[in-house]
């Protein structure tokens, strides 16, 4: 398995340049082709006007949203200038999120930024909480502040779900030209640590039969801390550069409301983090 096309989804009145960086980069490693995608509609007042006003402010707004894309996809072409193989630019008036999940059932890999706002504009942007349990494919989520994806560290969050099992297999690619990889389980509280052990090096086992020395480890239970607090405490013991991670979210609210560990990987900034739904 490899990533034979890495899309990058920009968004309007957000900094691209960690994401198109770290899209270049990974085409690069992976020869892989590169797809931009940006999409926004004009978000009309919430104020009427009749006639002729109101058409020349919805055709004045709609100038405006083109240009605004037609200014990410020079900075995209910019950016990936050399990178990879093939570049394709698709943009649309359109609802990005909609836009998005669209463009990408050409693609391996999506890749986005993080930090979203908690109401995010619909009009104008794509966010990975948007993005994570309905694209069919990896996120990528990189924070505002990377300025490459690092890994010689790669932390892969374990729990014995679907989601996590698709996670790690996606990530394979990264995995296999990872330094040193560890993957960890946060018990709960109940748990049979030996039980959960075996589980965990299961996936160290399987890993080393796809060429990827893993180290397994559960973590130490704590009280009165959250799995997302212990998550960024060994994140940070081992030094991890990207975390892989299964997205979860709650019954049928699911694409709307996130799991406290999915919510904090998709929203905090110090490392890339790979989700798979």
């Amino acid at each position: 398995m490899t990533y034979a096309t890495v899309m990058v989804s920009l968004a309007l009145d957000q900094s691209n340049e960690a994401r198109l960086q770290v899209a270049g980069e990974l085409a690069e490693r992976f020869e892989a082709a590169i797809v931009g995608v940006a999409a926004a509609q004009f978000a009309p007042p919430l104020y009427f006007a009749d006639g002729a006003e109101a058409q020349v402010l919805i055709e004045d707004g709609e100038a405006s949203v083109k240009r605004r894309l037609a200014g990410l996809e020079a900075q995209f072409r910019a950016a990936t200038r050399n990178r990879g193989g093939h570049t394709e630019w698709r943009s649309a008036m359109d609802f990005p999120t909609r836009f998005v999940l669209e463009q990408a059932r050409c693609a391996d890999i999506v890749i986005s930024g993080g930090q979203s706002p908690a109401f995010s504009d619909a009009f104008a942007l794509a966010s990975a909480k948007d993005l994570v349990m309905q694209a069919g494919r990896p996120l990528l989520v990189v924070p505002d502040n990377a300025n490459w994806l690092d890994l010689r560290s790669v932390l892969v969050a374990w729990k014995d779900t679907p989601e996590a099992r698709r996670a790690v297999v996606d990530a394979l690619p990264m995995l296999r030209k990872a330094r040193d990889v560890t993957i960890v389980e946060i018990p709960e509280q109940g748990d049979n640590r030996s039980v959960v052990m075996a589980g965990v090096s299961d996936v160290a086992a399987w890993l080393a039969r796809h060429g990827v020395t893993a180290t397994a480890r559960v973590s130490e239970a704590a009280r009165n801390e959250s799995a997302a607090a212990q998550l960024d405490k060994v994140a940070g013991d081992v030094g991890a550069g990207l975390i892989v991670a299964g997205a979860y979210g709650h019954s049928r609210f699911r694409e709307l409301i996130l799991g406290g560990v999915t919510q904090y990987l998709v929203t905090q900034s110090a490392r890339s983090v790979l989700l798979s739904h």
